[in-house]
């Protein structure tokens, strides 16, 4: 991999978009950028100043119950809640607080939930945190998943996302297309990079990357 360019938060020194650009495969499809975001995820002051970054696109009058992490956002989710609770956020938890939790995947790659965590979503208005959203297919699962625990998605919040929404739900993301505006997403049969037979750098997954060359 080359070296990494960044794109430093317009507020805050500490949030930082790592990425570089060549040809990537992830689960759902072939993108032309890598985001290297193990940073804002592990390490205390940069997960905390995403989170808290983040926190800045709700309003103190939105109901927030639960925090879903996904691909390893549970550091941020923390400092997220935190700071929402901080800011007066309502909660309809009997403690009112805010849950932050994860998913367990079956063998069929299908979001779960067991009966020790179950409360945690149903009855529950739950906010859904992802590192990066292109095609949008991990969060039409996870929405999935928590209307069939009887819970509510209620938004989701990014560190990048091409898109704005997903089935009507907004997503609010501190990074988009207006800061990468080349980045490209493809389908893996519609991929330009391999028409041109252009070696894969890289497959990617929210934990990282594994190299192919």
């Amino acid at each position: 991999m080359q070296d990494y360019k960044k794109i430093d938060h317009a507020k805050n020194k500490d949030v930082v978009l790592r990425y570089v650009p060549g040809h990537f495969i992830t689960p759902n499809t072939h993108v032309n950028y890598y985001m290297d975001l193990t940073d804002m995820k592990s390490r205390q002051r940069e997960a905390r100043a995403t989170g808290e970054e983040l926190a800045e696109n709700y309003l103190v009058s939105d109901v927030i119950d639960t925090i879903l992490c996904l691909n390893g956002t549970e550091v941020i989710g923390s400092y997220l809640a935190n700071k929402l609770t901080k800011a007066g956020m309502i909660s309809a938890n009997r403690h009112k607080t805010m849950y932050i939790t994860s998913p367990e995947y079956n063998v069929s790659g299908q979001m779960m939930f067991r009966e020790n965590n179950k409360h945690m979503i149903h009855g529950k208005r739950v906010l859904v945190l992802i590192d990066t959203a292109t095609t949008g297919g991990t969060l039409k699962s996870a929405i999935g998943s928590i209307r069939f625990y009887g819970g509510t998605p209620i938004g989701i919040s990014a560190i990048f996302s091409l898109a704005t929404q997903i089935e009507d739900i907004p997503i609010r993301s501190l990074y988009s297309v207006r800061d990468l505006p080349d980045y490209k997403s493809f389908r893996p049969e519609e991929c330009p990079l391999c028409h041109s037979n252009i070696p894969v750098d890289a497959i990617c997954n929210g934990f990282g990357y594994s190299s192919v060359n």
